[in-house]
């Protein structure tokens, strides 16, 4: 498949697309053709068991993984064999399946660290202590002391700060208390407000299906189902989907 800029206007493109994307480990191929699109504003749920090719489809998608066949667009810019740093700075985040933070250095440290990623001079810390008002007492604690809860929410305070066009989100509710990530997708819902484009990795889909626009189900390398949460449930069965775990 040829990849080509097909449109020049950013402001009307898609914030990312994935367009027939293959992948693959050594000879083993683990993306069989992947199409995704999610718009600027809009919080799409990528659902499947596990081994489907979720978080294979997040390394692509931040170059952490070239394509070995398909096309890769962010804001309609071709980006395939692009470095993961060069895509960072093009507004494309992640957060890994483990918690993003730096467990040795202070919560303090881990914001400023994020200043080296900010496309603008702005203070990241006082920034994040006003999106996530606890952190303010846990300054100087070592981030690795935190719970597992808190981690999470430091490292998504330190991605709001670099002000992402794309925030791909791997495994967010992953070991957390409901009450600790209602308030996580609170912040999920004022970033999408703010025009953020956000992907949440989950293989259980009751923790996505409330907050999400659009949904896709991807299984052995292949997106079997997509569309809007009502349509995906009435599709297949909860069992498939995750619902009943």
């Amino acid at each position: 498949m040829a990849c080509e800029h097909t449109i020049t206007d950013a402001s009307t493109a898609p914030a990312l697309e994935l367009h027939g994307v293959h992948a693959a480990y050594g000879p083993i191929e683990v993306l069989h053709g992947v199409d995704l699109t999610i718009a600027p504003g809009a919080v799409v749920g990528l659902l499947g068991p596990n081994g489907a090719g979720k978080s294979t489809t997040i390394r692509v998608a931040t170059g952490l993984m070239r394509a070995t066949a398909g096309c890769v667009h962010i804001a309609g810019r071709h980006v395939d064999g692009t470095k993961p740093a060069a895509i960072a700075r093009g507004g494309v985040r992640a957060i890994p399946e483990a918690r993003g933070v730096f467990p040795n250095l202070t919560v303090r440290e881990n914001l400023r660290l994020a200043t080296y990623a900010a496309p603008r001079s702005v203070d990241v810390e006082e920034r994040a202590l006003n999106e996530f008002p606890w952190l303010r007492e846990r300054r100087n604690q070592l981030a690795g002391t935190l719970s597992g809860g808190e981690q999470r929410m430091l490292a998504m305070a330190r991605v709001i700060t670099t002000d992402p066009k794309v925030l791909l989100l791997d495994e967010l509710s992953m070991g957390l208390a409901p009450v600790v990530l209602e308030q996580l997708y609170e912040h999920v819902a004022h970033m999408a407000e703010r025009g953020v484009a956000l992907v949440i990795v989950e293989q259980f889909a009751r923790a996505v299906l409330d907050i999400a626009d659009h949904v896709a189900v991807i299984a052995q390398g292949t997106v079997v189902a997509a569309g809007t949460p009502a349509e995906v449930t009435s599709a297949l069965p909860d069992a498939y989907l995750g619902v009943g775990a």
